[in-house]
């Protein structure tokens, strides 16, 4: 929508309104790639592209200016109020399958026993609502058998040294991984990723923040550590980067990746370096998180030069909320007193809880008559900021100019 020159704000009230709409192109996509569909895969941006495009152009044409109706109001035609009764669509199929989904996993036999799948998950420590929850967003769940799908991949799960209690948390992250065959899938999978250095030792960890990378095909791994490549990373930092952020492999090359990649080259900070250090600076959006920071620092003086210092030295400055926590950080600072070039040399400050740590800390350095630089105030210890500030207390007590 926003390449045939809709804006964004117009694009996503448009997807609020169209939950209809969203389910047929699903429906359209679980068609065209059905046998993928029943083993949990997922698909690439460019598979998604290739189905989704031609028939998104074709509806274009059809619907010219009215394509935002259109889309609206599916599935009745452009310009005919949702109310009018109209044929069933295929999308439907989708709501059916939804409710039926629910419905299975909720019933129980004569003498008030759940099905063995939901039995199990329950012993697991799912709550009902939860596994209603997944059966209603991928249906396919409610028909895993236990024994073939659900009980395997737990107890592989588990060997790996996943907890317990954590399974609950990727089963809902990610049921498709029900659905995957564990030797035919899923195992070469990971051993495909170790191959770029994934941290084997590490799958428990791996997993839990980002089950969906066992379900990535290759050729969308592939993609992701090409672009690694591409801007510099080593290979040796490549593994690091996948085991301690697995979510960088859901981010779309061409749409996400390389545009954040050429902006931070645009404002002086090496990307190789920064997805290194802090990897999740590549989830954010150029407008809405990274730029807003940057034009804020220089608007209160700070030079490119200095942005692009503070970055090398703290990559998670991007992370933070402006309005939330560097605005309110930055009015304190300046209460502060200190040298600006303080903010350069230790950017790290707008990671510490302003009224859990800033405040205190700086209330009872004043209170002491001390001065401390921004780093030792803040890094240190509560034990060793405490005989910093009795160090400086006694040698100003024992200074000639005191007496």
């Amino acid at each position: 929508m926003r390449k045939q020159g809709y804006n964004s704000t117009v694009t996503s009230r448009i997807v609020n309104k169209s939950e209809l709409f969203i389910d047929h192109l699903t429906s359209k996509l679980q068609s065209f790639y059905k046998s993928w569909y029943l083993v949990g895969r997922q698909l690439s941006t460019i598979e998604i592209k290739n189905v989704l495009i031609p028939y998104l152009q074709s509806l274009r044409q059809e619907n010219g200016d009215l394509l935002i109706d259109a889309v609206e109001s599916f599935p009745n035609p452009a310009g005919i109020e949702k109310a009018i009764p109209t044929p069933l669509p295929a999308s439907i199929s989708i709501l059916e399958k939804k409710e039926r989904a629910v419905a299975r996993v909720c019933q129980s036999d004569a003498d008030g026993l759940r099905p063995a799948n939901v039995a199990y998950l329950m012993d697991l420590g799912m709550e009902l609502d939860q596994i209603k929850g997944i059966a209603r967003r991928f249906p396919a769940f409610a028909y895993y058998t236990l024994d073939r799908k659900i009980k395997p991949l737990i107890e592989f799960l588990l060997d790996l040294g996943i907890d317990r209690s954590d399974i609950p948390t990727i089963l809902h992250k990610r049921p498709q991984l029900c659905g995957i065959s564990l030797d035919e899938n899923l195992k070469p999978t990971m051993a495909f990723l170790e191959t770029y250095g994934v941290d084997k030792t590490r799958w428990a960890k791996v997993i839990y923040r980002f089950p969906a990378i066992l379900t990535y095909s290759r050729q969308k791994v592939k993609a992701s550590v090409d672009f690694l490549c591409e801007i510099g990373v080593s290979e040796k930092n490549i593994g690091k980067i996948l085991t301690r952020c697995p979510h960088i492999t859901s981010y779309s090359v061409d749409e996400k990746l390389r545009p954040t990649a050429d902006y931070f080259r645009s404002t002086g900070i090496d990307p190789a370096s920064l997805v290194h250090r802090c990897p999740q600076t590549f989830g954010l959006s150029v407008d809405l998180n990274l730029r807003p920071v940057n034009e804020f620092f220089l608007e209160i003086g700070y030079s490119v030069e200095d942005m692009a210092t503070m970055v090398s030295r703290y990559g998670a400055l991007y992370t933070f909320s402006l309005q939330r926590n560097i605005v309110p950080k930055w009015e304190y600072f300046l209460a502060m007193d200190y040298p600006r070039s303080e903010l350069v040399k230790f950017p790290h400050y707008f990671g510490y809880s302003l009224n859990e740590r800033i405040k205190p800390r700086y209330g009872m350095m004043k209170e002491s008559n001390v001065r401390i630089i921004l780093n030792q105030m803040l890094s240190t210890s509560n034990c060793d900021f405490e005989k910093i500030v009795e160090r400086k207390m006694s040698k100003l007590s024992s200074s000639p100019s005191s007496v």
